[in-house]
Order: structure tokens, then sequence, then C-alpha cells
């Protein structure tokens, strides 16, 4: 099941540029508002799950957080955020896994997932996602998926729709919900998508 999913994602970033793709945002702005409010400590244990080649990582560097991890199935989206930063790039810890089989080596202070989540669609993908948070998120826990009033699919693949209450109901047994928002995303081809986007804190 692993393998031909990573191979999607492999051709994805292999054949088209950030500018062909839905989901790149130029400022990740609710990202970065989720993750500068919780203030952090700047060596805090940041993971970007699914982050690809978003510039998400570029931003936390310039804002001088010197623990972040970017984890992604695609080896080329993380060769490509690499090659965009450059130098920069071995401040950086880069993890190619599934998040499905992902187990952590080191607990977070802040666990970031923008558009990976809504991906899993089998329940035994979403437990094991839950149960790998409660385990490993010890701060905060930001989670952004496609709204009820989202797309069906994105890249050619099945999601599954959230809204705030069935996002916070999921995480609620350990994680305590700061903020919720309904954001629409416009693509860079000038579409719109509506996402829910929610911030947690450990209990």
């Amino acid at each position: 099941m692993q393998e031909p999913i990573k191979a999607h994602w492999e051709k994805v970033y292999e054949t088209k540029q950030p500018h062909e793709v839905s989901w790149t945002q130029k400022v990740p702005q609710t990202s970065l508002q989720f993750i500068l409010a919780a203030g952090l400590n700047k060596d805090a244990a940041i993971i970007d799950v699914g982050g690809g080649d978003s510039n998400l990582v570029d931003f936390l560097l310039q804002e001088g957080y010197s623990n972040i991890t970017v984890l992604d199935i695609s080896a080329k989206a993380l060769e490509r955020a690499q090659a965009r930063l450059g130098e920069k790039a071995s401040l950086v810890q880069w993890i190619e896994a599934d998040i499905r089989s992902f187990v952590p080596t080191q607990p977070y202070d802040f666990w970031h997932d923008r558009a990976a989540f809504h991906f899993l669609t089998a329940p035994e993908d979403v437990n094991t996602y839950v149960n790998t948070v409660q385990a490993y998120v010890k701060g905060y826990l930001a989670v952004g998926t496609f709204s009820e009033n989202g797309p069906l699919k994105c890249s050619g693949l099945e999601i599954k729709q959230y809204s705030q209450a069935s996002l916070t109901t999921l995480f609620e047994k350990d994680f305590e919900p700061l903020k919720c928002l309904n954001e629409t995303h416009i693509t860079p081809f000038g579409t719109s998508q509506h996402f829910t986007f929610c911030c947690f804190s450990k209990k």
C-alpha cells in the first residue's frame, strides 16, 4: 500500500513546479501565526509533517528557530526544499518517511501539519496518527485540513474533510483547542480551497 502512494508523490514533485500545484503558499501566514503565538524558545523542537518543499521552513529559519525537522514521503520534495535553502539546509533535519509508519525518535514542542493529515482516509491510519501525536507531542499541535466546504480530492487522491468540531473531537483526549479557524486558500492558479485549521496545546 505504501509504495504506490510514495511513487505518486515522487511523480508529482518530479513533474510539477510549485506554481503548478494547488497547495503552494508564498507566505504560510496562519502556520506562522500559530507557531509564533506559542512563544517557544528558539531551540524548541518543531516538526513540519508533510512539509514537502513548503516555504514554512524558510520563515522559521528567518525567525531564528534552530531545531526544525521537515518530514515528507517524497525524497524529491525534500531535495527541492534543500536546493532552495542552499547552505541553510544543513540547519534542518530532513526525514523521508510515510507518516503512517513514522516512529519519532524524539518528542516535539510543536507538531505542524498543513494538508497531510487529510490524506489519511482509513480509520486505522487516522488512529495511528492520533496515537503518535499523543505520545510524542509535548507542547502544541497544529493541523490544517480541507473543510466540509473544501475539495473531496487533492492531486487525484481521496481526502477526508473535517470541521472545527470533528477535528477537535479527534484530538480532545490529550489536547485542548486554542484556536480554530476556517481559511480560504487561493491556489497559484486563482481557485479557492476551503480549509479548517486548528491549534491545540497538550493537556
